[in-house]
């Protein structure tokens, strides 16, 4: 038996019948799971390796069969098999989202192959053209370092770097000559990037499309030339460009790499949109404990299998005992959700971190009276629209992000009596986000004294009178 199955084994007999809205169950549980991110996983063999990454793609090319001959050859040939991923610094910080194919690569750094991450700082003057309708504002380098200066300690918590490398492509990238990028285009055709449904759908609104964003997936195929790369892991939406990249190795006489492509995680919003900065749908590999496990509170129940599949370590087996379990009535979605929350705070911050977030959460919204939480911020000005107000709070990046959650009835009035009685509240609708807090709150609670809170999706603030 692998140390994975024994693993497996271990936690499919608490999952059977464990009472995960116990804190002393879900200890023990966390306790399991994030041995298992640092498990040894070198005595599978290599059909065992590429099942257990063909479990979590969404595309294997060409195919599992293939991914471990792969392994073999290369233990054959005396060198390490190399994995690869990459990502570009156009923003400050990395979320959740990116971790899915991360997690993917950090399997591959415990079979005891080469690991190789790779930040894009040429790229990212570029910009990623996948899936966009326009092109994307330049960065300045200056922009680009401040972005990738913390890059290697927020991915930290999934590569060991003592064994694993982190790369920069401006090391290579800006070495390439004329000469040779002409060498190596002229073997591209052009159809293969005008093959690409948002460049056609661009071309057809008569948007722009630069000969720069056409480059794109060269310059990211040249990454792959330099390591020698065996496998690349990236989301679907870079199914496209890793197609490139086995274009180039093959015109630079190398074995082209095969590519797996892991799904792309929903946001937090449960609106079906993808997990983005721009949204305001994500949780931040930095973000603090509470933080982590608060944001993943507020997903939709039917997002915490998924998001435990894209996440975590847990196997097929320990998913299925899970629905098993859901369906039969023994185990209460919130458990599972806390589960979950837990899961993904203890991989960034450790079990103990985990715990207290688990236990702060329970204290915070189990209060009866939002006047017992100190802690939470106050809107000292009401005469604003309340999209202005909710902006400025951090509850929401946009105001397009606003109205979104005020059609999920996500925005809402509260007011706290002075004499002690029940909440009133009072759901706000897209339209009236754009009004005056001051106004909604004079003409929702006319006849109520007490204390205003607006609440947005879980998060609160105490509105001053």
């Amino acid at each position: 038996m692998s140390r994975l199955s024994h693993s497996v084994e271990q936690v499919s007999k608490l999952l059977a019948s464990a009472d995960l809205s116990s804190g002393a169950a879900v200890g023990e549980l966390l306790g399991h799971t994030y041995e298992r991110r640092r498990l040894d996983l070198s005595d599978l063999s290599p059909a065992e390796q590429a099942a257990l990454v063909a479990g979590r793609c969404e595309n294997l090319q060409p195919t599992e069969e293939a991914l471990a001959e792969r392994v073999k050859a290369a233990a054959r040939g005396g060198r390490g098999f190399v994995a690869k991923f990459g990502i570009d610094p156009t923003a400050a910080q990395v979320h959740i989202g990116h971790a899915v194919p991360m997690i993917l690569l950090s399997r591959f750094q415990r079979m005891g192959h080469r690991v190789v991450f790779i930040v894009g700082d040429v790229t990212a003057k570029i910009g990623d053209p996948s899936g966009r309708s326009d092109e994307r504002p330049p960065l300045t380098d200056a922009d680009i370092a401040a972005n990738l200066a913390t890059y290697r300690e927020q991915v930290s918590p999934f590569f060991d770097f003592s064994r694993a490398e982190f790369r920069h492509n401006g090391d290579w990238l800006r070495a390439v000559t004329l000469p040779r990028l002409i060498e190596v285009t002229s073997h591209v055709p052009l159809s293969m990037s005008l093959q690409r449904e948002d460049f056609r759908a661009r071309l057809e609104a008569g948007h722009g499309l630069s000969l720069a964003e056409l480059l794109y997936s060269v310059a990211m195929a040249l990454d792959s030339v330099e390591v020698n790369c065996d496998l690349e892991v990236g989301g679907v939406d870079q199914y496209l460009n890793m197609q490139m990249c086995r274009k180039v190795m093959e015109i630079c006489g190398q074995e082209p790499e095969l590519v797996a492509t892991v799904p792309l995680i929903e946001g937090t919003d449960g609106t079906g949109a993808k997990m983005s900065k721009s949204r305001g749908n994500y949780v931040p590999l930095a973000a603090p404990a509470g933080e982590v496990f608060g944001k993943l509170m507020s997903v939709p129940d039917r997002l915490v299998v998924p998001y435990l599949r894209a996440l975590s370590e847990w196997q097929d087996p320990e998913l299925e005992l899970v629905r098993k379990r859901l369906e039969g009535g023994s185990l209460r979605p919130v458990d599972l959700k806390r589960a979950m929350a837990g899961e993904v705070t203890a991989a960034l911050h450790g079990v103990e971190a985990a715990m207290r977030a688990r236990d702060d959460f329970a204290a915070h919204f189990s209060r009866s009276s939002y006047a017992e939480i100190g802690d939470i911020p106050v809107v000292e000005d009401a005469s604003r629209p309340v999209a202005e107000v909710v902006k400025e709070l951090g509850f929401a990046s946009s105001n397009g992000e606003v109205r979104r959650l005020a059609d999920q009835r996500g925005v809402r009035l509260v007011l706290e009596p002075a004499d002690g009685g029940p909440q009133q509240q009072a759901v706000l609708g897209p339209d009236e986000v754009r009004e005056l807090l001051s106004s909604l709150l004079a003409t929702r609670f006319a006849d109520g004294a007490g204390t205003p809170y607006l609440k947005v999706g879980r998060k609160l603030a105490r509105v001053a009178r």
